[in-house]
């Protein structure tokens, strides 16, 4: 069955993830990951994406960006990709690929989904067993979002400063949000999505979708039933 094309929706804000090739590791020291993020943030500005959280695990990446225009994320990914498949390859004495194909994407309906979607990947370690609070995980934007320790990185997105105008007040409405683990709906949900690189939102919000880019998702490759079920039972 054949791809969906890349979506992309002026405004809209996407998941992205990127394992490595036969879920092998992609970064071994702290020089790995700080460098991936001086490369992730060159590749952004660049590219015209605002970073707005990010996970950087043993094995895979997780970030949610908005982009300026239509192919900006692939333009950064690429970027991404070469600087640093190319330093990772040095520093470890290898050859070959590091990642497993193409990255995945998932549109995020803004108002109702985007800080599920931070929550989603800030507590990716915490669900690996790796910390028990993301505060204690260091390659994560929780970091700047739910700490304040400032990362040049990160672009604030609309829906993370709605939460207070105070910065203090902000960082600790948003670690609020982090007391409890996510329902298993809203982490299965999120997934779908992402492994089906379509649309994280409600019914209407991907009707529109399909709507505006000419596509019907019934016709190509997904269960919309089982995402409404998915839906419909999210605490």
């Amino acid at each position: 069955m054949a791809r969906l094309p890349r979506i992309f929706i002026q405004g809209c804000s996407y998941h992205i993830v990127q394992r490595g090739n036969n879920r092998e590791p992609c970064f071994y020291t702290e020089q790995d990951y700080a460098t991936y993020l001086t490369y992730l943030k060159d590749s952004a500005e660049s590219s015209g994406v605002a970073i707005h959280a990010y996970v950087l695990m043993t094995n895979h990446v997780h970030i949610l960006v908005t982009p300026m225009g239509d192919g900006d994320i692939s333009r950064m990914m690429q970027s991404l990709g070469r600087k640093y498949v190319r330093y990772f390859n040095s520093a470890h004495q290898r050859t070959g690929t590091l990642w497993e194909g193409r990255f995945k994407s998932s549109v995020v309906e803004t108002e109702r989904y985007l800080l599920t979607v931070y929550r989603y990947i800030e507590l990716n370690p915490v669900r690996a067993g790796m910390v028990v609070h993301a505060s204690e995980y260091p390659w994560s934007s929780f970091q700047h979002n739910g700490v304040g320790r400032q990362i040049k990185l990160i672009t604030p997105h609309n829906e993370y400063l709605k939460l207070d105008k105070n910065s203090e007040k902000r960082q600790q409405i948003y670690r609020s949000l982090f007391k409890d683990l996510m329902p298993e709906l809203d982490l299965n949900e999120i997934r779908a999505a992402l492994s089906k690189e379509w649309v994280l939102g409600d019914d209407r919000f991907k009707k529109k979708i399909e709507e505006k880019i000419g596509i019907s998702r019934d016709k190509h490759g997904g269960d919309r039933k089982s995402l409404a079920f998915l839906k419909n039972q999210v605490l």
